[in-house]
């Protein structure tokens, strides 16, 4: 299924599923670059712990923000694709930022983590048919599918790129 199918569009995620391609959910998510082709290694080193703003992630927490967000959507996605009306919570991205000490973890290490985690959800989302993909659930008051949510893990990753294009990358020359 293609991203023009999602029935109900979320509010606050159509932001990143806007970024993704409208290609079939598996495709898109088997398609998405790395996290090594958006901001390849070298770079991140020569940024180092540099931010552009007191109180704004790293590189590092960046990269651990998108590990954590891939993990909880899937989980929602699976959750919401085996028929579960339980309404899930949110989650406060601050609070895993602070206890996920990314500080002391290699950017290699962040960056394998991240691959494999993209492999478990492509397993996940191969096993969902058309049925599963567009069962609804409610997550942090908002009704969402499975595939909304594989398109958010497509566009998520590339809306924070465009942020550390746009932020990070100027700290290099300065």
């Amino acid at each position: 299924m293609t991203k023009s199918a999602i029935a109900v569009m979320p509010g606050f995620f159509d932001r990143y599923i806007n970024l993704a391609p409208d290609i079939n959910v598996v495709d898109a998510l088997n398609e998405a670059p790395s996290f090594e082709q958006l901001l390849p290694a070298k770079t991140a080193q020569m940024l180092g712990d540099r931010v552009y703003a007191p109180g704004k992630w790293t590189i590092r927490d960046i990269v651990q923000h998108l590990i954590d967000t891939e993990r909880i959507m899937a989980y929602r996605a699976m959750r919401f694709a085996r028929h579960d009306q339980t309404m899930l919570p949110g989650f406060d991205e601050e609070l895993f930022g602070r206890n996920a000490s990314a500080s002391r973890r290699s950017l290699t290490d962040l960056y394998n983590e991240y691959a494999l985690n993209r492999q478990s959800t492509l397993a996940l989302f191969r096993s969902f048919d058309e049925e599963m993909l567009v069962r609804p659930g409610i997550c942090f008051n908002q009704t969402v599918s499975p595939l909304a949510l594989g398109y958010v893990l497509v566009g998520h990753p590339i809306h924070h790129a465009n942020i550390i294009r746009e932020r990070y990358l100027p700290l290099l020359n300065g």
